[in-house]
């Protein structure tokens, strides 16, 4: 059984920036894509950012400059800093991982971004 655990949200400004933290442990053999999602209130879960196990990534049009997405394969680790945030990056943030050829997704951490 694998388990993810997401850390690292919280209340931001307006500008400034935060760093969320996804780890996973438990029986993992493979680690593929990883990827960063985001579900406002009352809108669609939508993808923010994704990682290949090479390092290539991919970014929504409207964080692209400000948010970056990296992870570290020895410790199972996602991240995404958030730069200049805007109060329209307000939602929970959820990791979803393809561990041994499943996708799993942690249980979501808040960000939300005064003006």
């Amino acid at each position: 059984q694998v388990r993810l655990v997401e850390s690292g949200g919280g209340l931001g400004q307006a500008g400034g920036s935060l760093r969320l933290s996804c780890a996973a442990s438990g029986s993992i053999f493979n680690i593929n894509v990883m990827s960063w999602y985001r579900q406002a209130p009352g809108k669609q879960r939508e993808m923010v950012a994704t990682i290949t196990k090479s390092g290539r990534t991919t970014y929504a049009e409207s964080v692209k400059g400000r948010f970056t997405i990296s992870r570290t394969n020895a410790e199972n680790t996602l991240y995404l800093q958030l730069n200049d945030l805007k109060p329209e990056d307000t939602a929970v943030y959820y990791c979803n991982v393809n561990i041994n050829g499943w996708n799993t997704w942690g249980q979501g951490t808040q960000v939300t971004v005064s003006s």
